[in-house]
């Protein structure tokens, strides 16, 4: 009769230990929602709370259509194929750390009090207590300057973790039915051009080409990142140390010129069998040598001011 009163008391030690620790139900929690916590207002307290022996990684997210996030729903897969692969490791390491998701309609007051007014967001909570522990005030910030994907997010978030994340990317099928069916196309192609390739005319007038652009500054332009012209229009750049990208291309085609005119000089007009026609290629290629020469020096004065020698300009 006295006793009566006093069970519900005799009870209450068994009732808490089958409520279990803060960690415990965070490990249910991870269990339930396939290696991510669905986060609300209390569950984002236990799990930051103050004294924690566990680390988090928590994306802050609103993959609901009316908020029309969508880098929300790029990153959302990437974020979840980590903790995928997190939940494959060993469960004295899994049980160190959680993933754990707060959307922003299910947390909102979670979002007001961290003042986040943009998504997605990833900050990791690092443990307080324990051998994992941090002296860290302020959690960390993930940097998504490389993007979306996940291998720099589970590259970045293995810092940490207790080990790393083993993630690794699934095969791209798409990219690999496009690859393989690019194959007898291509075969197809160097097919018919392989006379081009092996003619050796065709790398002759190519490495000329070539040796023409990088001679005329082509280089020099490219890591310096200059404008293709100036801003009023010009096209040369005064001082040695300076070039636009249209001079590169005026200087190449000039000292094509000059080659090609030399080239007929030596190479095509000795070998014509008319005299007359011999002197007239003489005389033609001889003037067009000094004009373009003319040319040239002028550019030359353009960009060195104090240059005092000219041929035709």
């Amino acid at each position: 009769m006295f006793i009566s009163p006093l069970l519900p008391l005799l009870f209450l030690p068994l009732a808490l230990a089958a409520k279990g620790s803060p960690h415990d139900e965070l490990v249910q929690l991870a269990a339930a929602g396939n290696g991510v916590i669905r986060l609300d207002e209390h569950a984002f307290d236990l799990l930051t709370s103050p004294q924690r022996t566990w680390s988090a990684s928590i994306q802050f997210t609103a993959l609901n259509p009316q908020r029309r996030c969508a880098p929300c729903k790029e990153f959302d897969p990437s974020f979840k194929a980590v903790a995928k692969a997190w939940s494959t490791v060993p469960q004295v390491h899994r049980n160190t750390h959680f993933f754990a998701t707060a959307e922003f309609d299910e947390s909102v007051k979670v979002f007001q009090k961290l003042q986040l007014n943009s998504a997605p967001v990833v900050h990791v909570y690092p443990a307080t207590e324990g051998p994992n522990a941090k002296n860290a005030a302020n959690p960390f910030k993930y940097d998504f300057s490389s993007g979306f994907e996940a291998g720099p997010l589970a590259e970045q978030l293995s810092i940490h973790t207790p080990i790393p994340i083993p993630y690794k990317a699934p095969i791209d099928w798409s990219k690999l039915a496009t690859f393989l069916s690019l194959i007898p196309i291509v075969t197809l192609i160097f097919r018919f051009i392989r006379p081009v390739i092996y003619n050796r005319w065709v790398w002759a007038a190519g490495t000329i080409l070539v040796s023409l652009v990088m001679t005329s500054g082509f280089m020099f332009t490219r890591i310096r990142g200059v404008p293709y012209a100036g801003h009023d229009g010009s096209w040369i750049a005064g001082g040695y140390q300076n070039q636009f990208g249209q001079e590169v291309q005026v200087v190449s085609m000039i000292y094509g010129i000059l080659a090609a005119s030399f080239l007929m000089l030596t190479i095509v007009t000795p070998y014509q069998k008319s005299p007359a026609r011999q002197r007239t290629q003489v005389y033609l290629w001889t003037f067009v040598n000094f004009l373009v020469f003319s040319i040239l020096v002028s550019l030359f004065r353009i960009k060195n001011r104090g240059y005092p020698f000219k041929l035709l300009f």
